[in-house]
């Protein structure tokens, strides 16, 4: 979807925006579009061309000690604090044209707009490329804002892979095994994304305002059984564990259908499932599920969890089976900044745009930035609401118009901070 022929005077060039995601994203394994993944050679050549593409913007370009690559541009009042807007170059294997890319190429395009038209912020404005945003080699994600935050537990440091520990890979990333404190000079973060989903698309609009990035809660459930001889054994006689589990499942989708109705996000999917013995002559004895449940209320995931705690002492009486529940992680949801939330819907209707507000169901390094800054995401729509597949595409008038939405909401912000909260 896009609306921007009816547009054409946007402060910000929609040519420069094609040509930079075209450029980053030619960065991808061969055969494998689109993956170039954190702790890479392959991440780091895309890290290479993106502090080229800062400098010649006229960007002061660092990499922090948590492997941010970062930008600046200099305000007239040293010392009156950031402006941040910024995502990560990072991608999923084989899927990730956009995811990312596109928030830190718009924030790029609006530093330069901002050059181009000879306009001076009083604070400092920081276009940064989070490192490791998606899961990494090292199984754990938002490695860079949670460290620019200050809250990357320190034993991530001793996680392993490809034969190396995280606190190699960010001193190979150009950061540091010595974390720099939380940043304190942070007033506003910005981050722009795609969508992920289909609503922006189907409902024909430009800007999904954030409202909340869902906390997720992972449960894993373990059903023990017996197993027996899948021939021999009468039917009425089994506890088998797949047939409670299987239960599980579907009281689980019915559980989370029944909270998704109301106008809160709400998300539930069994995402890993596994069997003992799994063979075809034995009655299944073991089953471990993991679910995944997303919500942008806290109150919700508390209420799935004590609904599920009921659904799995039912099953276990019905089918003789013991039934163990036990929480992986826990993360709360992040509401993002309603202040900033109503500028740039201001900056949306006065580029002659249409707005709603949606919580998003995927994890951002805004929901980090959130505890050391105001915060506020915007989404674009994307093709089908398809991500993290080959397949994702944003229109670039879609993402020229959002970095026309920031643009004018890092010039109001710029504006409007008070001396108090510098």
């Amino acid at each position: 979807m896009s609306r921007i022929g009816d547009r054409p005077n946007l402060p910000v060039s929609a040519a420069r925006i094609a040509l930079d995601i075209d450029a980053l994203a030619a960065i991808t394994e061969p055969g494998r579009p689109w993956t170039r993944r954190a702790f890479t050679a392959l991440h780091r050549q895309g890290r290479d061309w993106l502090a080229e593409r800062f400098r010649a913007a006229g960007l002061e370009t660092r990499i922090d000690a948590s492997g941010n690559l970062i930008g600046r541009r200099a305000g007239r009042k040293p010392g009156s604090g950031t402006l941040m807007l910024g995502s990560h170059s990072d991608t999923v294997p084989d899927g990730g044209r956009y995811d990312g890319i596109a928030g830190v190429v718009a924030a790029l395009e609006v530093a330069r707009s901002l050059a181009d038209a000879g306009i001076q912020l009083d604070h400092d404005l920081d276009v940064v490329d989070f490192l490791a945003e998606e899961v990494s080699i090292f199984g754990v994600s938002c490695i860079g804002s949670r460290g620019m935050a200050g809250v990357r537990p320190p034993e991530w440091l001793e996680r392993r892979a490809d034969g190396i520990t995280l606190s190699q890979g960010l001193v190979a990333a150009g950061g540091s095994e010595t974390a720099d404190p939380p940043r304190q000079d942070v007033k506003a973060f910005l981050e722009l994304h795609i969508e992920q989903g289909p609503v922006l698309e189907a409902e024909k609009c430009d800007i999904g305002i954030v409202t909340a990035i869902a906390g997720i809660s992972r449960i894993e459930i373990v059903v023990e059984g017996r197993a027996d001889h899948a021939g021999t054994t009468p039917m009425g006689a089994r506890r088998d564990a797949l047939v409670a589990a299987s239960k599980l499942v579907l009281g689980i989708e019915r559980l989370a259908t029944d909270l998704s109705l109301q106008p809160r996000h709400f998300a539930a999917t069994v995402g890993e499932f596994a069997m003992l013995p799994n063979a075809a002559n034995v009655v299944p004895s073991n089953v471990r599920l993991l679910v995944d449940v997303r919500s942008e209320q806290r109150e919700d995931l508390d209420m799935f969890a004590a609904a599920l705690k009921e659904l799995c002492a039912s099953v276990a009486a019905q089918d003789q089976a013991s039934i163990s529940l036990r929480q992986i992680s826990d993360a709360t949801p992040v509401p993002m900044d309603a202040g900033i939330g109503a500028i740039l819907a201001g900056a949306v209707e006065g580029l002659g745009g249409r707005h709603r507000q949606l919580a998003s169901g995927a994890g951002h390094d805004a929901a980090f930035m959130a505890r050391i800054s105001r915060a506020a995401m915007i989404f674009i729509p994307c093709l089908g609401g398809r991500s993290h597949a080959p397949e994702e595409f944003a229109a670039n008038d879609d993402i020229a118009f959002g970095a026309a939405v920031l643009l004018e909401t890092v010039r109001a912000l710029d504006g409007q901070i008070s001396e108090r909260d510098v």
